[in-house]
């Protein structure tokens, strides 16, 4: 005689739902499970007695926002703002002579002054001035770009500087920006990770630490995606299931989430263990909306051709769908390490890489302020810091008037910003006569994320998460909210 097939109770009796973790096989992709695994600090933020609402839950900030989301193109590797967007015509006069600086504070050794292979014009009714570099972008967009000529890092190297304009800590682990804001606003599309990150090709330096959630619960941090690919299925690494249809997923989850109230009714709460439930949710939610966000090739003929058939043009598509979509953090790199380290044969280095994304990003901001979602879109653009206005002399002792390229320069960069809450065709603060240190209306990293925070919503010094018997915050225990640049 068969025996008798068990019924769910014993089956609930038989397995502990640690082991039912560990076993079911759901088949729902690395999307939400890396950020899971990613970090073991989630915090609990539920009662133990009542099932957890999601995190990502849309949240209001501390006071009315000019913006509702951010946008970060980060140009890795340093682009040098004496060939961008700070004009420097003293540099010319100083062609092949010594600054009178003296011996400049850098990384490596420099010798003389080093004019700017690049025609700066003015553009716009602001006239602002942008190098012939980004002429699509001045082009378009001249008035309602914000230049800050005045930023300064901490010192002139790669590794702490990602770390610094990334997570405001040069040397600790802390919250990356975006998790800092997905923790704050949560995101509009519960579907989609709140803080999604593109870079072409492979990860920037210092990897996954630019987008971590370090001590804040993993659901905050990045999800990398990387458009080198066109393929839905490799753009998104498992986005469906080889195993199981939707429904039966769906079915595994409703079972999952039975077991885990029988759990939390006689165990103590587990975090980690509610953050990696919530992460099984979010992936099979994105199992459809992703499909339709990551998908490119719905977009019309004439729109992809704006973007151009790139990498780099689909990123920029791509993250415009994403914002569109209600995704809170949108992140571009340009693909690589640093493509923009020029420190040899700067003039061919920097056309190369601005071509990359001059039409890319001129096509992606037109596109916002068609929509009207630029209005209420924080856009930030620029690198870790800027280059010298001098030129580096290789270490082959090779002459200044051989050498080609530039050194790391902390003392004084750009960033642009643009969209929600932005004085549009305005120029913040100013580096010397030649381009090396900011003189006027200085503006660290620190007094950058306090601006943005700002425009989002938010008191810097009050955003924050308890941690280790501390109180964190992005702004640690600097910042100065730049109040010149608002609108």
């Amino acid at each position: 005689m068969t025996a008798p097939t068990p019924g769910f109770d014993s089956i609930r009796r038989s397995i502990s739902r640690r082991d039912f973790l560990a076993q079911a096989a759901l088949g729902l992709g690395s999307i939400g499970l890396a950020r899971v695994l990613a970090d073991a600090g989630a915090a609990a933020v539920h009662p133990a007695d009542a099932a957890p609402a999601s995190p990502l839950l849309p949240k209001a900030p501390h006071f009315p926002a000019k913006a509702r989301r951010f946008l970060h193109i980060f140009l890795n590797g340093g682009p040098s703002q004496v060939d961008t967007f700070d004009p420097k015509p003293m540099l010319d006069q100083y062609a092949g002579k010594a600054l009178p600086y003296g011996h400049l504070q850098t990384e490596r050794r420099t010798g003389a002054a080093f004019p700017s292979p690049f025609k700066f014009k003015r553009y716009g009714r602001s006239g602002l001035e942008v190098s012939e570099l980004f002429d699509k972008l001045a082009s378009a967009h001249a008035d309602d770009l914000c230049i800050v000529r005045s930023m300064q890092a901490d010192i002139p190297n790669h590794i702490p500087c990602f770390m610094l304009m990334n997570c405001g800590d040069s040397i600790m682990s802390r919250p990356s920006m975006g998790s800092w804001i997905t923790y704050g606003l949560g995101t509009e599309n519960q579907n989609l990770p709140g803080f999604v990150v593109l870079s072409p090709g492979g990860y920037p330096t210092k990897e996954v630490e630019n987008w971590q959630s370090s001590f804040l619960p993993p659901i905050y941090q990045g999800t990398y995606v990387d458009p080198q690919h066109t393929a839905i299925d490799k753009l998104v690494a498992n986005i469906r299931s080889p195993h199981a249809t939707t429904q039966a997923q769906r079915e595994q989850l409703d079972l999952l989430r039975e077991l885990d109230g029988e759990y939390r009714a006689t165990r103590q709460h587990d975090p980690r263990l509610e953050a990696r439930i919530q992460s099984f949710e979010m992936a099979y939610r994105m199992q459809m909306e992703a499909s339709d966000a990551f998908d490119f090739s719905r977009e019309p003929r004439t729109v992809r051709d704006r973007y151009g058939h790139t990498a780099h043009g689909r990123q920029f598509l791509i993250a415009r769908r994403l914002l569109e979509r209600g995704v809170r953090v949108v992140q571009l790199y340009q693909g690589g390490p640093q493509p923009w380290d020029a420190h040899g044969n700067l003039k061919e280095e920097h056309t190369k890489t601005a071509a990359q994304i001059d039409g890319p990003m001129a096509a992606l901001l037109a596109d916002l302020k068609a929509s009207g979602l630029l209005d209420e879109t924080l856009v930030l653009i620029g690198g870790e810091f800027g280059r010298t206005p001098t030129v580096e002399i290789p270490p082959n002792g090779a002459t200044a008037g051989t050498a080609s390229g530039r050194d790391h320069n902390n003392h004084g960069f750009s960033v642009v910003l643009a969209g929600g809450g932005v004085k549009g065709g305005h120029i913040y603060g100013a580096t010397d006569e030649f381009g090396f240190k900011a003189v006027e209306n200085p503006m660290h990293v620190h007094d950058l994320h306090a601006t943005l925070l700002h425009l989002l919503g938010f008191d810097h010094e009050k955003l924050t998460y308890r941690y280790a018997g501390r109180d964190f915050r992005l702004t640690d225990v600097h910042g100065n909210v730049a109040h010149g640049i608002i609108a």
